[in-house]
Parts: C-alpha cells; sequence; structure tokens
C-alpha cells in the first residue's frame, strides 16, 4: 500500500474512532435524544399521557392513572455504550480490510439503528411491565432482569449482525472466487 493511500484509510480509522470520542463527550445530549424518542414512541402506542423533561433525562408515562410514572435514563441505561463496540470493530475491520469500507460503514449503520431500537424497546419493556404488573413488581422485572436481557441479546444480536453484513461475501465476490 503506499503512502498516498494509507492517508485516506488512517483518515477513515481515526474517523470512527472520533465518532466514538464524540459519542462519549456528549453521551449527556445523545441521552436526551434518546428519551425525547422514547417520548415519541409512547405518544403513539399509548393514551395515558406522556410528558418527556429532556434536560432531566427523564419520560414520564401513565400521568392520566392512578400510578404515574418516570424513567430517568442513566448513563449505563444509554445505548451509547452499546455503540463504542461496532464502532471499534468497525474502524478494526477498516484498518484490515479497507477495500471493504462502503460495506462496512453501511453495516454500522444498520447495526447501530439496530441498537438504538433495542434501547428503545428495553424502555417499551418495562413500560410494560409497569403497567401491567405495578410500579414495584413491574419496574424490577422490566429494568433489572428483561429489561437487562434485551440489552443483552439485543446487543449481541447487533454486534453478530454488524459482523455478518460487513464480511459477508456478494454473489459476484463468490462467483469470482469459484472462477479463480
Amino acid at each position: 500500500m503506499s503512502p498516498v493511500s494509507r492517508f485516506p484509510l488512517r483518515m477513515a480509522v481515526l474517523g470512527v474512532v472520533a465518532v466514538g470520542v464524540v459519542l462519549v463527550l456528549v453521551e449527556r445530549a445523545y441521552r436526551e435524544l434518546e428519551v425525547q424518542l422514547a417520548g415519541a414512541i409512547l405518544r403513539v402506542i399509548t393514551s395515558s399521557g406522556v410528558y418527556v423533561a429532556g434536560s432531566r433525562e427523564s419520560v414520564y408515562f401513565g400521568l392520566t392513572g392512578a400510578t404515574p410514572f418516570g424513567l430517568r435514563m442513566t448513563p449505563e441505561c444509554s445505548s451509547v455504550f452499546l455503540l463504542l463496540p461496532l464502532l471499534l470493530v468497525t474502524a478494526v475491520l477498516l484498518y484490515f480490510r479497507p477495500q471493504n469500507a462502503r460495506r462496512l460503514f453501511l453495516s454500522l449503520g444498520i447495526a447501530a439503528i439496530a441498537v438504538i431500537l433495542v434501547n428503545q424497546l428495553r424502555i417499551l419493556t418495562i413500560v410494560g411491565l409497569v403497567h401491567a404488573l405495578g410500579t414495584d413488581e413491574g419496574y424490577y422485572w422490566g429494568h433489572t432482569l428483561l429489561g437487562s436481557m434485551v440489552s443483552v441479546l439485543g446487543g449481541a444480536v447487533s454486534l453478530v449482525l454488524f459482523v455478518w453484513l460487513a464480511t459477508r461475501k456478494t454473489k459476484a465476490e463468490k462467483n469470482q472466487d469459484t472462477a479463480a
């Protein structure tokens, strides 16, 4: 690889790493956006009243019922830290397989959307269980057990999806391999 072609590769790898650093630095603003998204989804699927306090990273639901409840998104509950492994794997694969840059970025985009949706599913799981089982039991099962399982499994599935999409061969590449 010539020094000229190494420069764009290094810039791309550093760019991916920089995105990870920026996500960590703006993590609070990212959580505010996640809470806004959760509030928008809840407004669509429930009629029990939803209020989003973005500056407090909180979403309140069940406001028209007897037991309103609020969720505050803390840093460990955010999907931002689930995105970091995807960015790291992208940077490594980009360094070793720069010819697959387009596929890697597409895979990263799809997997990142999956991670964000999984975290929203986790929030909806908590909301559903609080509604079904009550505040104490619903929050315990929704946040501590089932919600954590949703995050772990969803994060794992997103990572596997990313690697599969990033490393699979197209039909043309398979035909080229068999012809060679």
